[in-house]
This record gives C-alpha cells, structure tokens and sequence, in this order.
C-alpha cells in the first residue's frame, strides 16, 4: 500500500466487479469520483475501494520517465473526450423531428454527450464496439462485433437505414460518426451474404491494406456506406459530427463516409482487391465489374442539405501531448499524426532517429500496418512497432518509449498498447524471450505481457488512431 494520500496512486478502473483492467490515472492527491461522461470510473487505492497488490502498486507509480510517457497518453486522450469537444459543434433544431445516429467506438460516449446538452426532444439509435457501451435516457444503444463485422451490426444498419427512410424535410438527422463505424455498421450490398462480407474482412486485416484502401473495397461492397445513409435521410437536413482516426481525416474515408460522397469508383475497389490478393465472390466481382454497386458521389442532389465537420483529429491530440510536454519542461519532437507503413519499419526508423536526436520526446501519430501470413502469434500494431524499436535501439541508456491506440485496443487484444525502456531487452532475455523471433511471429503482445509492461486502459470510449512518444533523457 502506498504511505500517505500526497504519493497515493490512483486507478482508472471499469467498473466494480468487471472482468476489465486498470490503468494509471494520477499520482498525486487522493481523489475519487464517480462514472465520467465518458464512461470511466476513478477510484483511490488507499480509499478502500480497490486493494493494490505489490505488483499492482509497482504499476501504478512507475519510474519517473514512464510516468510522463502515460502522462501524455493521457492527454492525448483527453483531447477527443466526446464530453468535452462535441457540444460546441451541435446544429440548430430543426422544426420538425431530431433523430440521432451514431456509430463507432466513441458512438455511446458521444450520444450521451448530445444527450446532455442538446436543447429539445430528440431520440435515435448508437452501435458501438462490445465493452464500449454506455447508458443513454433517450438514445437506445446497442453493442456490436469489431473488427469483424456480425449479426448485430447487420441488425443496426438496417434500423439506421429504417429510421433515416422515415425523416422528412423538416426533420434533422444528427449523424455521429468515430473509428470503428466501417465495421459495426455492416449492410451488405445487395446479394451479398454477411459471411461474405466477413471473409473480406479479414482478409483486408491480414493484407496491410492502408485505410483508405480497406475503405474504399468496404464501401463498394455496403447498402449504407459512400454516401447512402445520406441518401436515405433526404430530403431531411443531415449533420455529421465526425472523430477521425485515419490519416488524412478525409471525410470519405472516416468510418467509410456513410453520409459523404465518395470521390472513389468500383474500378478502383476492383484494382484493391486484386492488389491486395482479396478473393471476391463472383457475383461481387461482376457487380463492380458493372458498377452496379457505385456510391453516391460528391455533388450528388441528396447531399445538398448534407453537412459535415470534425470534432476531433489525430492533430488535437499531438498538440495536447506536445503542450503537456512543453509545461514538463521537455521539448517535443513533432513527426506529425499521419505516419503510416509497417509497424515494425517505422519503429526501425524512429530507433535510429531516437538514437541520433538530443534530449527531449519524440511524438507521431498514424495508423501502422501489419501485414501477416500463416501462423502467427498475438499482437497488434502499436506493440510490433515497440518491440521493432527496441531491438533497434539494443539497449540504449536514457531512451523510453510508448505506443499505444488512443481507443485502448491494439489491434484485437486487450491492452491499449505497451512501454519499453533500457531493460526492456535484458528483462526479455532473463525471461526465456527470443525478442527477434517473436516480432517475426507477430507475438509481440505475449512479449509484453510476459514483462509486465503492456499498457491496459479499458475502452476510452473515444477513437483518435495511435500514439506514440519516445522519451530521450541523454542517458
């Protein structure tokens, strides 16, 4: 236990008697409070609320340098807060009918945020990722598969697509959109089977598709997305507030624009798939063949009275990072919120930048990708590029590092991502690891975790793609 409230460490926690795990919130003064609007529960150790174990407690108050590492994940989390961000950005009422959708990982947290502020009747429908739910009074919020698309995402599409069918001219269709829509909002094209639309799936995941590569096959292959939940709503006046978490922040490929037009064409979700070795069905292959299955396009007469703005950005979130860096008196290094390739590649690079650079912290943005084949262990992104990273680096003196998904979900694991620093190496090694062996299978989440140093957050309730910093302390 921890001698005294001015060193007593704080955990946020899921809530009492989940199976969820805890994180680091703050070292400092005890404080408590109940459920955030975003979804979280705070609790103090020495409060009686929650009992650290020697391991716990070794968890909850790290090294100084990792404290600050965490300290800038957190504001780079704090600063997609739904609760926070979105309620500057509501629309007028309409004269008629409010009826908000939304959809994402952030979709419960960010139903509830318009819940609590907007001025009238409303009502509406939030799918979320599993776990990520929360309880709204007047939106209905149900939970869904990711990455995978299920039977429950079929079933909330379709009611979105019901309710935005039934809205007239004066109504208003309040859209609510974050990383995570393109597959807790599955529609199937017609004709194709939702197992189809799985298979997919998964085969985009394994392929290292970009985003937007992934999006584009996904929406010429959707009833709902490139435009079409616009085109149900119309005539009704259509608002999307939007989080990204792709490079870019292209409207058309966040959550793979169901209510935007799409500037993309069958022939290049065609190109994609042959590109990406994805095995189309036949009749999803003469269908783009044909540009049967075409989106609705910019400029199209149901977007007129269609508009859309972003909330929140990767970039928001490399600035508040950046800001609690420069009041800790460290300097930051800007690489920019839209870093894509291989995971392990770019964790290579920033190695060799990292071991180049004067003291001060390094922070990027971006979705990696990890393309794999056969089979592989556990892992995901943020903590492939990690394990490439210290490797890299092979111990250096004075260098931590973070990386981790703003959402708390790597990939499909459990954690949000993981820490390294000099010891990461020997600690493997004394462990029984072969660190080299398993970033070439993937398993670099069991890497972690047998060291003690993934990062578990529990959903965020928000989406802002991935964060990382490395810290150089000149040794």
């Amino acid at each position: 236990m921890v001698a005294g409230p001015s060193a007593c460490c704080v955990r946020v926690c899921q809530p009492p008697g989940s199976a969820g795990h805890c994180r680091i919130g703050r070292v400092g003064p005890v404080q408590r409070k109940d459920r955030t609007a975003a979804g979280s529960w705070w609790y103090d150790c020495t409060g009686g609320n929650h009992a650290c174990t020697a391991r716990e407690h070794a968890a909850v108050t790290p090294p100084a340098p990792l404290k600050f590492l965490h300290d800038l994940f957190d504001a780079a989390v704090a600063a997609a807060d739904p609760a926070i961000v979105l309620p500057a950005w509501l629309p007028l009422p309409p004269s008629g009918r409010t009826v908000v959708l939304s959809a994402g990982k952030a979709g419960a947290s960010m139903a509830h945020a318009v819940e609590t502020h907007w001025n009238g009747e409303l009502s509406g429908l939030a799918v979320t990722r599993y776990g990520h739910g929360i309880d709204c009074e007047h939106i209905e919020v149900i939970e869904a598969g990711h990455p995978l698309p299920d039977d429950a995402g079929r079933a909330a599409a379709g009611r979105f697509l019901t309710l935005a069918r039934n809205l007239t001219q004066d109504d208003l269709l309040l859209f609510l959109m974050s990383g995570g829509a393109s597959a807790l909002l599955v529609e199937p094209a017609p004709g194709l089977a939702l197992n189809d639309k799985r298979a997919i799936t998964r085969a985009l995941l394994r392929s290292g598709a970009p985003i937007d590569e992934m999006n584009c096959l996904r929406k010429h292959l959707s009833a709902i997305k490139g435009g079409r939940l616009a085109a149900a709503a119309y005539p009704a006046r259509v608002a999307t507030l939007a989080i990204s978490d792709v490079p870019g922040d292209d409207p058309a490929v966040i959550g793979s624009g169901p209510t935007v037009g799409d500037p993309t064409s069958c022939a290049d979700a065609l190109e994609i798939a042959d590109k990406r070795s994805i095995d189309l069905p036949a009749y999803a292959r003469k269908a783009l063949a044909e540009n049967s299955w075409e989106t609705i396009k910019p400029g199209d007469p149901v977007l007129t009275d269609a508009t859309f703005d972003l909330i929140a950005r990767p970039a928001d979130a490399q600035k508040a990072a950046a800001d609690a860096a420069r009041t800790a008196g460290i300097e930051p290094i800007m690489l920019g919120a839209n870093l894509e390739g291989e995971a392990r590649d770019l964790g290579r690079k920033h190695a060799r930048l990292a071991k180049s650079s004067s003291p001060g912290v390094i922070i990027s943005g971006g979705e990696t990708t990890v393309t794999v084949s056969g089979e592989h262990g556990r892992g995901g992104r943020n903590c492939e590029y990690l394990l490439a990273l210290a490797i890299t680096l092979n111990s250096a003196p004075g260098i931590h590092a973070i990386a981790c998904d703003t959402d708390g979900i790597d990939g499909t694991e459990d954690a949000a991502g993981a820490v390294i620093g000099p010891d990461t190496l020997s600690r493997a090694s004394a462990a029984g690891l072969d660190a080299t062996a398993m970033l070439y299978g993937h398993d670099s989440y069991t890497f972690f975790d047998v060291l003690g140093d993934l990062i578990r957050t529990g959903p965020t309730l928000t989406n802002i793609n991935d964060f990382r910093a490395i810290l150089i302390s000149g040794g």
